[in-house]
């Protein structure tokens, strides 16, 4: 079998079917435009879903997806994260697990891309406003606050990644909005993650937020149990305006959704490939 490189595209994971469906889908998008073969993988928690819901294909788990390679003859890889910024999955979880692996496989060559976010490219930023655009009714003169929503993390620098996007993002509008703000969906109550402030239902409680449009802007990839229709999210949205008559609020269109994203993923993938 060939060694040459085999690309997984590697998101967090979820239980919830729509989100390994959508994986599979930008996977499939991605490597239509590398022109090789990109398999969608995930780092935890999607192999419990029931293969039925999946069309009867399971859904792979990082390490034993690696593990059933290795043994079929492969040993070089491109793990390319579907990830904002340097969360612990790709700070802790990799290095840490890596090296268990090569005990094993000692011919194991993994290169792992940069994450999504870089300081120095500003098209992220230009995805959220693309899809905050599309939100703005610009028949209604009432002004538009636009909230930056992220899952919320316990490491610092993914929520610097979320507070440069909210500025960029901010750059992108200009004066078609009154305001940008960046805020968590949740955070641990430990003051040490203080950093993750404001909480969207908080921040949605506060005046002049509750009594106005908000567009929520989703920092988020892929649908699951936070984003999406049903989502944490829009529950915290709907709980919102049911306690503020005053407020309304609209939620964007997902990351993954915009074309744009594809050739984010490309050129993290080349940087990987060399």
């Amino acid at each position: 079998m060939s060694t040459g490189p085999l690309t997984l595209l590697v998101d967090n994971g979820s239980l919830q079917p729509a989100a390994t469906l959508a994986l599979r889908e930008l996977a499939a998008r991605l490597g239509e435009r590398l022109q090789q073969p990109v398999e969608p993988v995930s780092l935890l928690h999607s192999s419990g879903i029931d293969p039925p819901l999946l069309g009867g294909r399971p859904a792979e788990i990082l390490f034993p997806a690696l593990e059933r390679r290795l043994a079929e003859g492969r040993n070089h890889f491109i793990v390319l994260p579907l990830f904002f910024g340097p969360s612990q999955a790709l700070t802790v979880y990799l290095p840490d697990n890596l090296p268990r692996l090569r005990k094993k496989f000692p011919d194991l060559h993994v290169a792992v891309a940069p994450h999504l976010h870089a300081s120095a490219d500003d098209r992220l930023a230009r995805i959220l406003a693309d899809q905050v655009r599309a939100e703005i009714d610009s028949s209604q003169a009432a002004p538009v606050r636009v909230a930056l929503v992220d899952h919320g993390s316990p490491v610092a620098p993914v929520t610097k990644v979320r507070n440069q996007l909210a500025r960029q993002l901010a750059d992108q509008l200009g004066s078609i909005v009154t305001t940008v703000s960046a805020c968590s969906m949740e955070r641990r109550p430990d003051p040490t993650y203080d950093f993750c402030d404001p909480l969207l239902a908080k921040l949605l409680a506060t005046p002049p937020w509750s009594e106005s449009r908000v567009i929520v802007a989703m920092q988020f990839l892929l649908p699951g149990r936070h984003a999406g229709p049903a989502g944490d999210v829009a529950e915290i949205c709907r709980a919102a305006e049911a306690a503020h008559p005053g407020l309304r609020t609209v939620m964007t269109k997902l990351v993954a959704e915009h074309p744009l994203l594809i050739d984010i993923l490309a050129d993290r993938w080349r940087a990987a490939a060399g």
